[in-house]
């Protein structure tokens, strides 16, 4: 087959290759940003999303942190007019002082084991799994109601006038329960995740405490995204949920 380009610009496409992957190998680590997927801002309720510094230091050294913006101070997601006025802040600075806090939880693990013990003992908590099971059952009995009555209609039973808003009342009341349903479904489930947790809580947080120091990043991360739900971010606090 005769070539698709001749040898002059293949060799020169190599050798750009070539210079693009040595380059590569010299760029700067790049920015991790802990709280990443987490941070929200508590005045508008957008995403704190991590970004690079707009501009390097003096002499054209690279900083080395990045901000946290929040998306509602961005005027071009909304029409050119930014629906909020929250500030960024330096991803270092917010990083650290949430992991502040979630190693001061660590370091005191009965604090965790108050709260999980709380939720389990929540009279409220108790019936989920009844709750469950009854609503289940209600389910059961309309979906029966629903076929009942198209029974019904099918054998000229009960008019068309009559059979319409009847059916649509039952099939929202299926739709509502069904909802409530899987709601009290994943309460149950996270009933159960606690109360095996509460069994190594204790074991979790002293193997974590020995080594706090010299965690890696990314172990932090998953520590962080597994105890914190989220961290609102204010004009003058942050709050970590």
């Amino acid at each position: 087959m005769p070539p698709l380009v001749d040898a002059d610009l293949f060799a020169a496409v190599q050798e750009q290759l070539e210079e693009n992957r040595r380059r590569g190998k010299r760029r700067p680590r790049e920015i991790q940003f802990l709280v990443q997927g987490l941070a929200v801002c508590a005045r508008c309720g957008y995403a704190y999303c991590g970004a690079y510094s707009g501009s390097p230091r003096r002499g054209g050294q690279p900083r080395s942190y990045g901000y946290y913006r929040c998306t509602g101070a961005d005027s071009y997601r909304f029409g050119g007019q930014p629906v909020c006025d929250n500030p960024a802040t330096r991803d270092d600075l917010l990083d650290s002082a949430v992991w502040a806090e979630v190693r001061a939880l660590l370091e005191d693990p009965q604090r965790i084991l108050e709260e999980y013990q709380r939720r389990i003992d929540d009279p409220s908590g108790r019936t989920r799994r009844d709750e469950l099971n009854a609503t289940e059952k209600q389910i059961g009995k309309l979906r029966q109601g629903v076929g009942r009555l198209i029974d019904g209609y099918a054998e000229g039973l009960i008019e068309k006038g009559e059979f319409e808003p009847r059916i649509r009342r039952l099939k929202e009341r299926v739709a509502a329960l069904e909802e409530q349903s899987g709601q009290l479904a994943e309460e149950a489930v996270q009933q159960g995740e606690l109360r095996l947790v509460i069994g190594r809580l204790e074991e979790f947080a002293a193997r974590l405490t020995d080594n706090l120091d010299t965690l890696e990043w990314q172990t932090r991360r998953e520590i962080v995204r597994a105890l914190v739900k989220r961290v609102e971010i204010d004009h003058e606090q942050v709050k970590v949920v």
